[in-house]
């Protein structure tokens, strides 16, 4: 709904609307940025960036011209040019009587319950004071397993963490498109209802010229943060006033909240896939409690199959009989232990329904 009071914002901030095309920071556009995110602040909304736009920064600070490999490539950009990035916005927030922060995550501190909840309240804090946090990834060792998929993937892993009213994804184009956005038939979906289309339909999967990601990844974690009931705009972050243009739905691309939202554990459930340790395989029976409209734990008695080896408060993977996907859990205890109870009556819950979170129902 236009007009909506948003009290609290993430705002990623994509390479491609940082970087000239030479590579060079625009110091325009972060001036035009930080004004618009100036204002809201002074308006009493709660902002936290995530900024791309430190392995460009590098570029244009350094040129390296020994042979080396791609992985100490970057990690040298990346860690000369997170200086110069958050200088420029040390300066641009100054100027409007702001204080930022620099906050450089891992996907590691993710993983588990406890780092999790360090880095919640340490932004928190952050937030309370006044600050606007700037988070980025720590590129300089974050390398091959343990990179996110780009920021995109990040910004939707703090925006559910802080329990935001809606995503803001920045990048080059107006949004999503039914076609490829430089093509005259091709136009704008200013608004997306997943159940009734396919992401693949629409996006091309074109990447930036200085950050990983595509649109498509935008686009799934978009769709996946809806589903945790934040609302999510995709928009062109070179357009002046995008920000409040977005969240007025004048431009852009809308992915509306789900009205049903999950707690805050299990958005952190929802958002741990990636770090999942162990999967077990549930019969018939299981699957139909879990989905039902009844809250219902795991209950070994309704499990085939313990794959891989777990520890009690890892994440687990839930699939059903044909392999397929169906949630992620909590485990209470370990996999010596799962394999065991198999099939049994009479035990505790291997995930309860607390920690428990299911792709399509949200139980």
């Amino acid at each position: 709904m236009a007009n909506k009071k948003y009290k609290r914002l993430v705002i990623k901030i994509g390479s491609n609307v940082l970087a000239l095309d030479s590579g060079l920071p625009d110091l325009k556009r972060f001036e035009q940025l930080t004004a618009q995110i100036a204002s809201l602040k002074d308006q009493g909304t709660e902002v936290i960036i995530v900024s791309s736009g430190a392995v460009a920064a590098g570029r244009s600070v350094i040129e390296l011209t020994e042979q080396m490999d791609t992985i100490s490539r970057r990690q040298i950009l990346a860690s000369i040019g997170q200086v110069k990035l958050m200088g420029i916005y040390h300066e641009c927030f100054g100027r409007k009587q702001h204080v930022c922060s620099q906050v450089l995550v891992t996907k590691e501190d993710f993983r588990t319950r406890q780092h999790y909840l360090n880095m919640k309240n340490c932004l928190e804090a952050l937030l309370k004071n006044g600050v606007i946090p700037i988070v980025n990834e720590n590129d300089v060792i974050s390398v091959t397993e343990l990179m996110f998929t780009d920021n995109d993937e990040l910004s939707g892993l703090v925006a559910s963490m802080l329990n935001v009213d809606a995503l803001l994804i920045l990048s080059n184009v107006d949004g999503i498109f039914t076609g490829h956005p430089d093509e005259a038939d091709s136009k704008l979906v200013t608004e997306f209802h997943d159940d009734r289309n396919e992401l693949e339909d629409y996006v091309v999967c074109v990447k930036s010229n200085f950050g990983r990601g595509g649109m498509l990844t935008k686009a799934n974690t978009a769709l996946k943060i809806s589903r945790l009931g934040i609302d999510v705009f995709i928009g062109n972050g070179s357009r002046n006033g995008v920000v409040a243009d977005l969240l007025e739905r004048r431009t852009g691309t809308y992915f509306a909240a789900n009205a049903q939202t999950p707690s805050d554990v299990k958005k952190w459930v929802a958002q741990s896939e990636d770090f999942s340790k162990g999967r077990v395989i549930i019969n018939g029976g299981a699957k139909t409690a879990l989905t039902s409209e009844k809250a219902t734990s795991l209950l070994p008695v309704g499990i085939n199959e313990v794959q891989g080896s777990f520890r009690k408060g890892d994440i687990i993977q839930i699939l059903d009989e044909s392999q397929q996907l169906i949630g992620l859990g909590m485990a209470k205890y370990d996999s010596d232990q799962a394999k065991n109870l198999i099939g049994k009556n009479g035990n505790p819950p291997l995930v309860h329904y607390d920690y428990l979170f299911l792709n399509q129902t949200e139980n």
